[in-house]
């Protein structure tokens, strides 16, 4: 795919790997409810934008760390396009496809008490940090280093109550918060792409 920004060796490698996955199925599933995240990577040095959802009452993802993104529109021609609008609209972010690396393996919440929604991931890159604008769905944003996530201390088990239930879960601890469900098993997964 091609690229108009500058990329450091990690993201062009990163670029280069996402090129050689295989065509995966589509967005036909109609028992489910599609959406797209935006997973925003910078340079100098590498670096993923992260956002805290606004606490809202009947969001299952109040509070939560995450990715921007939501649900696609029926106005969108693609989920390419449900991430770039949705980036826009939390953060006043304007992605275009030519800041596309590529796409991640889509994923389903694997708990059966949440909504039936399949979320793509897309990778997007940019040459350097720009300003943002936070609309009323986002509380907080943060750059995190990629070195920061791919270092061994930083991803472990983390016991939660989750719906009045005690779990231990997989998650990415980033100082006084950490990032689970959804978002730590597409950070996850794109990790794997990154690492050497």
């Amino acid at each position: 795919m091609p690229h108009a920004q500058p990329l450091s060796p990690r993201l062009d490698q990163l670029r280069d790997r996402l090129a050689g996955l295989e065509a995966r199925p589509g967005d036909d599933d109609t028992s489910l409810r599609w959406a797209a995240v935006a997973l925003v990577l910078v340079p100098s040095p590498d670096a993923l934008l992260l956002i805290r959802r606004a606490d809202r009452a009947g969001d299952p993802w109040s509070g939560h760390m995450a990715l921007p993104g939501g649900r696609r529109s029926p106005d969108d021609a693609d989920l390419a396009a449900t991430a770039i609008r949705e980036t826009a609209e939390e953060v006043g972010l304007a992605l275009s496809r030519s800041d596309l690396l590529g796409r991640l393996e889509d994923l389903v919440p694997r708990i059966p008490t949440l909504p039936p929604v399949a979320v793509r991931p897309y990778v997007f890159t940019l040459s350097e940090r720009p300003a943002l604008t936070l609309n009323h769905e986002v509380a907080a944003y943060r750059w995190v280093y990629l070195d920061h996530l791919l270092h061994p201390d930083t991803y472990h088990s983390v016991r939660m109550d989750i719906r009045g239930e005690r779990r231990d879960v997989p998650a990415y601890r980033l100082e006084e918060t950490i990032v689970w469900g959804m978002t730590e098993r597409i950070l996850t997964g794109f990790l794997q792409h990154v690492r050497p």
